[in-house]
């Protein structure tokens, strides 16, 4: 995707995140607990719909109000796109939300309503506002995740997403209705990204073997539908990039195995690309400590360690 603009950008994005491991639709409440648990207490599932506290056993209940019981949620509803996969079971924009919440919200789509008297239900758990067939706001804290989980939808789905239902998505604006991209960029500008979704893009990463980008780089979204339209974006994570840590060494390079990482601070965010962007591996590891390369074939690749924002890339060469 580096040096690409505006559509073909989105194009090279869903060329890189596309072809993720389709996971069962029926089984999907299995993975909740590991990527949705809440970080202060990870009994409890993070949902964007209400502050109802549910454990994760609270699942499909009989619902009758608000904080009976959670149920999964599409961001983008099932009926926009015929229930057909892989959309219906992306963990991207499929969420637990409060079960009676995600019925008053149905199928309508995202949008600004007038009325902010009362939340959604007349319930004081309750997060967002409906505005009877036409559309349902959800709360300032979260309409930036939201936008982020659609401008991956519109970029994983390129070849799809235009002729969608629901009003939201099209081909005037690179996947979106444009007024929609406005409004999706409002959100995003607004509500930037948090730890709780750095936590669930690296989480479904796991499982899926695909990231959200919007996540990882926040600013790709203005290159194709903000300010930078048309402007070739660059990571700025390149091999050449200066050095921000001031007493990291990564050895041996050349490696075989493994490499030992040192650097001041005690615990980076690591991850391991190939020269085409492709992500082979991503964690933690400490300072001093071994990183295995044992899956890696022979050939340079880019390591990229993050700490205490600080950002480094540099090359590794694997030759065994």
């Amino acid at each position: 995707a580096e040096g690409k603009s505006n559509a073909t950008l989105r194009t090279a994005l869903a060329g890189v995140i596309d072809g993720h491991t389709v996971i069962s639709y029926d089984n999907l409440e299995e993975y909740y607990p590991s990527i949705d648990a809440r970080i202060d207490n990870p009994n409890r599932v993070w949902d964007i719909y209400s502050t109802c506290e549910f454990s994760f056993n609270d699942a499909n209940c009989s619902q009758k109000n608000v904080c009976d019981c959670w149920n999964k949620e599409h961001t983008v509803p099932q009926s926009w796109f015929s229930k057909a996969s892989p959309m219906k079971s992306d963990l991207y924009h499929v969420l637990p939300t409060d079960a009676r919440v995600n019925n008053f919200r149905g199928n309508l789509p995202y949008g600004e309503v007038s009325d902010h008297s009362s939340p959604v239900c007349g319930d004081s758990h309750a997060l967002g506002w409906r505005s009877n067939n036409v559309a349902f706001e959800p709360v300032d804290e979260f309409k930036g995740d939201i936008a982020r989980i659609y401008f991956y939808m519109a970029t994983r789905y390129a070849d799809k997403c235009s002729s969608w239902s629901g009003g939201m998505f099209g081909s005037g604006n690179n996947g979106f209705v444009s007024s929609v991209a406005t409004m999706l960029l409002k959100w995003h500008r607004n509500d930037p990204v948090s730890e709780k979704e750095t936590l669930r893009n690296d989480a479904v990463y796991k499982y899926q073997k695909n990231r959200n980008p919007f996540v990882d780089y926040p600013e790709l979204a203005e290159y194709i539908w903000g300010n930078k339209k048309g402007e070739a974006w660059y990571s700025g994570e390149t091999p050449v990039k200066t050095v921000t840590f001031r007493e990291l060494a990564i050895y041996p390079n050349p490696a075989t195995d493994f490499v030992t990482i040192t650097t001041e601070v005690p615990e980076m965010h690591y991850a391991i690309v190939s020269l085409s962007g492709q992500m082979l591996a991503q964690g933690t590891v400490a300072s001093g400590e071994s990183l295995s390369l044992g899956d890696l074939a022979n050939g340079m690749y880019l390591l990229r360690l993050q700490a205490d924002g600080k950002t480094q890339v540099t090359k590794i060469v694997v030759n065994k």
